[in-house]
């Protein structure tokens, strides 16, 4: 079973977007997926009940409706046969909380737009995710997404020079295109809505598809990890999201040290 992370604290990243389409993907292809839903918005939750009987299965985990009791027992009530698990966090996920939202993850998708603030709100979170998480570049378990990009726009140039910096692998480029909006309206992903409408769209998740099949050195030590740590991060996560304040900001000057980390 593979545990993915769909991780920035910035809301408006597209994080339930690719955690809903992660999820339509993996449940076409028969690998009994389970979404858990972090975010107190709920709008993972609002699109698998938008999903009708007829359509592949996707299991959902509205975790922000529980309280922390209940959340402990998140990894024992996964379906049988549980292929994959989709975890899409809520905004504003603070650096300590970081640790054990991560622990456990085979893969860590970080999308970014390309703006300014997303750059330096991307910069903070590289910072925490490899300083606080103590995630390791070489566990090839962190990539990035360049997501909602205009190619030929002087923007997604600056996102690539930064995203180049990093040293962390740009596992995918999408672009901003309003047959997402579509899909989600009702309760689909890019896969199920008719062919000639999401061709040019899903072929740039091919190398997300491609990475995330591809597994990480983390999942050996991973893969001995107790259920408790899981819990632990359910409720650090869901601690998180029923918090509004946002993270308190980081100097400008705190990039370079998260390109040495």
């Amino acid at each position: 079973m593979q545990r993915i992370v769909v991780l920035n604290p910035k809301g408006g990243s597209g994080k339930t977007t690719i955690a809903v389409n992660l999820a339509s993907h993996f449940a076409l292809r028969g690998e009994r997926p389970v979404l858990m839903d972090y975010d107190v918005q709920g709008s993972s939750s609002h699109w698998v009940q938008k999903r009708h009987e007829t359509q592949a299965h996707v299991h959902l985990i509205s975790v922000f409706e529980r309280g922390a009791l209940a959340t402990r027992t998140f990894e024992l009530r996964f379906p049988e046969g549980t292929g994959r698990v989709i975890i899409d966090t809520p905004a504003a996920v603070e650096a300590q909380a970081m640790p054990e939202l991560t622990r456990t993850a085979d893969k860590i998708l970080v999308p970014v737009l390309p703006s300014d603030f997303d750059i330096y709100a991307c910069t903070r979170l590289v910072q925490n995710l490899l300083l606080v998480a103590k995630v390791k570049r070489r566990d090839n378990r962190l990539g990035i997404i360049a997501n909602r990009v205009r190619r030929n726009t002087l923007s997604y140039q600056a996102l690539m020079r930064f995203l180049g910096t990093l040293g962390i692998p740009i596992v995918a480029t999408l672009r901003d295109s309003q047959y997402y909006v579509r899909a989600a309206t009702l309760g689909l992903g890019l896969e199920e809505i008719k062919p000639y409408d999401f061709d040019e769209d899903l072929a740039q998740w091919q190398s997300l598809f491609d990475w995330l099949d591809v597994p990480s050195t983390h999942s050996a030590s991973a893969s001995g990890a107790s259920a408790s740590s899981a819990s632990a991060s359910s409720a650090s996560a869901s601690s998180a999201s029923a918090s509004s304040a946002p993270a308190s900001s980081t100097p400008a000057s705190s990039a370079p040290a998260a390109r040495r980390a």
